[in-house]
């Protein structure tokens, strides 16, 4: 026993030291508490309260994300015993997914059928603060266990978010679709990784000679074990072949939710991928699995998936989920260059697809609360009822399709640029192929968007006074995101300056 004593002092000094690196996460575990506290004691009164809770909670935990750069001049640090690591790139990607928390939380009561829920919602703030502890930890770990356990914790969330509305046999059977699909996500991620551990005797991706020993192991082994841990981190991403919950759980969950699990857990998912493909990457002696042409051969399939498939739908929803497919293996595109410019380029993509997707399902949402409509053949005439829900749909579907002028455009312009500048100097056929197919489909993307804007201004229907109430705070804060997109776009520097 007294052998254990030097290594427990050890090990709490190591923890100790480590907080400071740590406090977002901290005031997120402080304000997870802080909101079911709230719930308790104001009981099915306290939606408006935890709300608000919640959203000065979360602009206090972007500031002290802020103040991490101050901390991480170059380089890294590894955390709790090298199970996390805070890096610049890191930093960027938790004040991504903060903002756009900020703006679900407004979002959430907004959608009608959401706020009639009879228990209100004061639990589902408490949820989303819990998922985005989640997210930022996946957005660190760098120790093969952190990595599990941070999946799974935002899976479990995510589980909880989606059959919210219990009341409703679509949003239940959506839920249990997706807990089902994610347990076996989960189960195949975790053999994946035992088989690493098994081959090496280590969990650590950065400091425990992963990649070294892994060189020494039969290549075919340690592919298929590779290639279980990115199923697993695949069903986050939804990437083909792990995509096929997508549209069936979108379209059954609630439309705030749709927008949570369409962006938050996918960037996460990014960060996370990188950080588990990094050891690999850059040891120069690795020989085995190769990254590039197997994330480039899946980014191709599953742009051609997405896009493709979108053009068949008429359901909004379900279109925005398969375009949400495609939108992945755009960011794949970025991911395989594994350059600093590529990361940039990665993280500038993903907060403006965020955005516009979070705006675009909100004004889906709010023809839905107007009219109950959710098909695009609906929505004929729409466009001279609602004019400014409807011109500012527009704006969003342009970003979304990536026309220029807008923060699309640019960010697809960087992705580009990224991939290009690797290809000239390794003329790597799959890199081409990602360039052309990521072209073909932009072109594509054109058909399924265009749907929307067709119906709302080009096609006319006997226009009926509608007796449900206007939700105008969800065109309001589309509105403020379409003009964030456009400036975003004719002045990019704003924000790829700090990048």
């Amino acid at each position: 026993m007294k052998y254990l004593f030097p290594e427990i002092s050890n090990q709490l000094t190591n923890a100790l030291g480590s907080i400071q690196f740590f406090m977002p996460e901290v005031y997120l575990t402080v304000l997870f508490v802080l909101v079911l506290v709230t719930d308790l004691f104001f009981g099915k009164n306290s939606a408006k309260i935890c709300r608000g809770v919640a959203s000065m909670g979360m602009v206090f935990v972007l500031f002290k994300d802020l103040q991490q750069f101050e901390l991480i001049i170059t380089g890294g640090r590894l955390i709790f015993s090298n199970m996390l690591l805070l890096h610049r790139t890191g930093i960027f990607f938790k004040l991504v997914i903060d903002l756009l928390s900020f703006i679900l939380l407004l979002y959430f009561p907004w959608d009608h059928r959401l706020a009639a829920h009879r228990k209100g919602l004061s639990d589902l703030y408490t949820i989303v603060i819990g998922s985005v502890l989640g997210l930022h930890l996946m957005v660190m770990a760098v120790n093969l266990l952190s990595i599990y356990l941070a999946i799974e914790f935002v899976s479990l969330a995510s589980y909880l978010l989606v059959a919210y509305r219990s009341e409703n046999a679509f949003s239940t059977e959506a839920g249990l679709k997706y807990v089902l699909f994610g347990a076996a996500a989960s189960a195949v991620m975790l053999y994946g990784i035992s088989l690493l551990y098994g081959f090496t005797g280590t969990l650590d991706l950065f400091s425990g000679h992963l990649a070294e020993r892994l060189a020494q192991v039969n290549g075919l082994s340690v592919s298929f074990a590779i290639t279980l841990v990115l199923a697993g981190m695949g069903f986050k991403l939804s990437f083909v072949p792990m995509h096929f919950w997508v549209p069936d759980v979108y379209e059954g969950a609630a439309t705030p939710v749709t927008a949570y699990l369409s962006t938050l857990p996918k960037i996460a998912a990014f960060a996370l991928l990188w950080n588990f493909i990094t050891p690999f990457v850059f040891y120069n002696k690795w020989q085995g699995f190769d990254f590039r042409l197997v994330l480039s051969a899946v980014g191709i399939l599953t742009l051609i998936a997405g896009n493709f498939a979108a053009v068949l739908q008429s359901n909004v929803k379900r279109i925005l989920a398969y375009s949400g497919i495609g939108h992945t293996g755009f960011a794949l595109m970025a991911l395989v260059t594994f350059t600093p410019q590529g990361l940039s380029a990665l993280t500038y993509y993903l907060l403006m697809y965020g955005m516009a997707n979070i705006a675009a399902l909100a004004l889906a949402n709010y023809f839905e609360n107007t009219e109950g409509i959710t098909d695009v053949k609906d929505y004929r005439g729409l466009g001279f009822k609602y004019p400014l829900a409807s011109v500012v749909f527009v704006v969003v579907l342009i970003s979304l399709t990536g026309i220029p002028i807008s923060a699309g455009f640019t960010g697809k312009l960087f992705v580009f640029s990224a991939v290009y500048s690797i290809y000239q100097q390794n003329h790597d056929v799959w890199l081409l192929a990602l360039m052309i197919t990521g072209a073909i489909t932009t072109v594509v993307a054109l058909f399924y968007y265009i749907k929307i804007p067709l119906n709302l201004f080009l096609r006319r229907s006997e226009l009926i006074v509608s007796e449900n109430k206007w939700s105008i705070k969800l065109v309001v804060l589309s509105l403020v995101i379409a003009i964030a997109l456009v400036s975003f776009g004719i002045f990019p520097d704003l924000l790829m300056r700090y990048l």
